[in-house]
């Protein structure tokens, strides 16, 4: 772990999930958006022949899987550099409500995941993504201008036809978090264990202070890497204490993070707010 660029902290996704429809449409930039609800985020469990090192590691994903696009040109993540300034692009609005269920968390073996039940969404571009889980990854998988953060959380969502839109938020070394406290409170968990929570949880909480953000379409960070996912990097950072990171970190796979990408050519987006 290159401590030596780490910001500190970013809660990253391992999304690992089944693909098994062709029904594509064409977005902006020629990249192909899903369009059926074939990929699902609570699949992730299914996918369990991969890791982050070795003969089963990133340089090898696109050889482990008959269906992965692993290998594909609008691949995640990636630096976040030359980017252009949008004024088009509007606010996020989040329809977090106080009292949605968190259901359960999961150690998958590649990282570890809470899982939530229906209720949350945003609206992006006048479209509702449903959240559905959280994750995370040490250190983080986004780099913005070269800069790693040592953690960041990957929120996932899913719209009606079945395309994700996934929020990354870079985390960084500071005070103690008491929404922390709260998901830390039902780990230790091993891997390949589920815990029920089965409480309300405010993902609000979670959400940095100023909402302004960088954006693209990329892919999943994970196996299939399926392509067509709509990247939303907030700009500002949230903090959680050392400790806090430390416990994560034990619990997860060593730097279960995928290395940047190539751009080939897709705009990166800022606000102008």
């Amino acid at each position: 772990m290159k401590n030596s660029k780490y910001v500190f902290l970013s809660f990253s996704i391992v999304l690992i999930l089944s693909c098994n429809s062709n029904q594509n449409k064409r977005t902006e930039q020629g990249i192909v958006e899903r369009e059926d609800n074939d990929l699902q985020p609570e699949n992730i469990q299914k996918h369990t022949d991969w890791s982050y090192t070795g003969e089963t590691g990133p340089e090898h994903w696109a050889e482990l899987e008959e269906n992965s696009v692993c290998s594909g040109n609008f691949q995640s993540p990636v630096n976040i550099v030359k980017y252009k300034t949008d004024t088009s692009l509007k606010p996020i609005d989040f329809y977090y409500a106080k009292e949605t269920i968190l259901h359960d968390v999961v150690n998958n073996g590649h990282t570890i995941q809470y899982d939530f039940e229906a209720g949350d969404y945003l609206v992006f571009k006048n479209q509702n993504f449903h959240l559905k889980q959280f994750h995370f990854h040490e250190p983080a998988e986004h780099t913005i201008d070269g800069v790693r953060f040592p953690l960041a959380i990957h929120l996932v969502h899913q719209n009606n036809n079945g395309n994700f839109l996934v929020i990354e938020i870079l985390v960084k070394e500071g005070k103690a978090s008491k929404t922390f406290d709260f998901l830390e409170s039902f780990l230790p968990i091993a891997k390949g264990e589920t815990k029920l929570v089965n409480e309300a949880f405010d993902m609000n909480l979670n959400l940095p202070q100023n909402k302004a953000y960088y954006t693209y379409v990329g892919s999943l960070t994970t196996p299939p890497c399926t392509e067509g996912v709509r990247w939303i990097i907030f700009k500002e950072s949230i903090s959680i204490s050392l400790e806090q990171v430390e416990l994560l970190k034990y619990l997860m796979p060593i730097n279960n993070y995928r290395e940047e990408q190539p751009h080939h050519g897709r705009a990166i987006l800022q606000t102008a707010f």
